[in-house]
């Protein structure tokens, strides 16, 4: 599975990831995984699952989570997330 993270400001991408996970296991857990890493990667707490989130994402594979989603301030409008390739 790899899950491409974006962050945005002012219709402007500022930085991407992509975080690939091979390993064997739920896809639930890849993608907290995945999205764990790419917020390492970005030095950022990890987001807050909110229910617009998950109903987002269960739908079309991609979310954005914006300030309320984050404990700290961020110095961006929202993180994107999106599924751009799924394992067989």
């Amino acid at each position: 599975m790899r899950l491409w993270c974006r962050l945005w400001k002012d219709t402007h991408m500022l930085q991407d990831t992509v975080v690939c996970r091979t390993e064997q296991d739920t896809r639930t857990h890849k993608i907290f995984a995945a999205l764990e890493e790419a917020c390492c990667r970005f030095d950022l707490c990890r987001p807050i699952w909110l229910e617009k989130n998950i109903a987002e994402f269960q739908s079309v594979s991609k979310t954005c989570f914006y300030q309320d989603s984050f404990i700290e301030e961020i110095p961006f409008d929202y993180m994107e997330i999106q599924v751009i390739e799924e394992d067989d």
